[in-house]
């Protein structure tokens, strides 16, 4: 598996997240998780904790863009799910209607004071 050894500061999303929508084993999913958050930590000054769960979050909502098995593998291997959507387990049948739907109550109430 091929991914970056290092992540920088102005490498794009999918640049940092894409490589791992392939990762298929366990070892090589630990390898770049890891690559991920000691990358992170050292460009945004994060503790491991913190940086850990932003990581995960961030990849869970980046699988969100993928199909059902590509979503289920990067849930599974990197131990997350989609922020807004939940794991896939429960919201691989939502409609494309329901999840713009589940958008529209987000965003109104971030704008609700």
């Amino acid at each position: 598996m091929t991914y970056p050894t290092e992540i920088t500061a102005n490498m794009t999303f999918h640049e940092v997240f894409g490589p791992a929508m392939s990762i298929e084993s366990q070892e090589d999913a630990d390898a770049y998780f890891e690559i991920l958050v000691t990358s992170h930590m050292r460009v945004h000054g994060t503790t491991r904790f913190e940086t850990e769960s932003e990581i995960r979050e961030s990849l869970g909502y980046w699988s969100g863009y993928y199909d059902v098995p590509t979503r289920e593998r990067v849930e599974r291997l990197f131990r997350c799910e989609h922020p807004v959507l939940g794991p896939i387990a429960t919201a691989k049948d939502l409609t494309a209607k329901e999840i713009f739907e589940i958008g529209i109550r987000l965003g109104r109430e971030r704008e609700s004071p």
